[in-house]
């Protein structure tokens, strides 16, 4: 027996999905991950990161950005947990953060516009 109502009936069973539907909170995460698929240049630099560490300075000359908009994109990327920083002096590198999401996210980017990982073409010549 049902524990659960709609207002409108069609009969059609929903419980198992109300049953297994990720929390708000799950689903705002995502969100979060997603809002940075908004701008190119945010995900050129996180792909960039998900190959190698770069400071500000440097990512700035390869994306052609100045290092205030780099710097506001690096923001972003870490409060969605996408990348990490660690310090080096005065320096500050910055990465991808070593988690499913950030793997993920770095997957999705290279299938959508069917991109080869440089570290996959490495794999498929044979080099280590």
């Amino acid at each position: 027996m049902s524990t659960h109502s709609l207002p409108h009936d069609h009969g059609q069973p929903f419980e198992q999905e109300l049953e297994h539907m990720p929390s708000t909170e799950d689903f705002g995460t995502v969100a979060a991950i997603f809002k940075q698929l908004g701008d190119g240049s945010r995900l050129r630099i996180f792909w960039l990161l998900c190959h190698c560490e770069e400071c500000v300075v440097n990512l700035s000359a390869m994306v052609k950005m100045s290092s205030p908009a780099v710097s506001h994109h690096l923001k972003q990327l870490k409060a969605a947990g996408l990348i990490v920083s660690r310090r080096e002096g005065k320096e500050v590198y910055y990465k991808a953060a070593d988690t499913e999401q950030a793997q993920n996210f770095h997957h999705i980017i290279e299938w959508l516009v069917k991109i080869v990982c440089p570290s996959q073409t490495e794999i498929q010549k044979g080099t280590p």
